[in-house]
């Protein structure tokens, strides 16, 4: 497994995917991951939230320049492109597959996602203030 950091104190009883709450593409993909999980197996934070700046903190990140989605889970914490494999892999099937994504080098991944992340908000657009989620799901959503 790739992991960045382990030992994530006080770690969530489930996966939680921290995400730039004022980023267009960021909600997109929030919204795109919601009903592909049925089981709401994924909570969500935005990285602006009060929850997400203490999962951050948890992960022992450094948070200047942390232009990154987090995964935390069971204790660990995954970035940028491992991020986005390992929650193809909670998806299950047919998303599951994207973990033939680890066979490109890190490096190789991590590049393609900082020239996507560098560019989101010109490409997409940035709201002025987190995303507020729909009543049905917003108990996926953590404060």
């Amino acid at each position: 497994m790739e992991a960045l950091r382990s030992g994530v104190s006080d770690a969530p009883d489930h996966p939680v995917l921290l995400f730039d709450g004022v980023c267009n593409l960021c909600n997109g993909v929030v919204q795109f991951l919601i009903p592909r999980d049925p089981a709401g197996r994924i909570k969500y934070a935005p990285l602006q939230s009060e929850a997400g700046r203490e999962l951050v903190e948890r992960t022992e990140l450094s948070t200047d320049g942390l232009d990154s989605v987090i995964l935390v889970e069971a204790g660990r914490a995954y970035t940028k492109s491992a991020a986005v494999i390992r929650v193809a892999e909670l998806l299950g099937y047919p998303y599951r597959f994207a973990r033939v994504g680890r066979l490109v080098p890190r490096a190789v991944r991590d590049a393609v996602y900082d020239f996507v992340a560098a560019n989101r908000y010109d490409w997409f657009g940035k709201k002025d203030r987190c995303m507020v989620p729909d009543e049905d799901v917003s108990d996926r959503f953590l404060g």
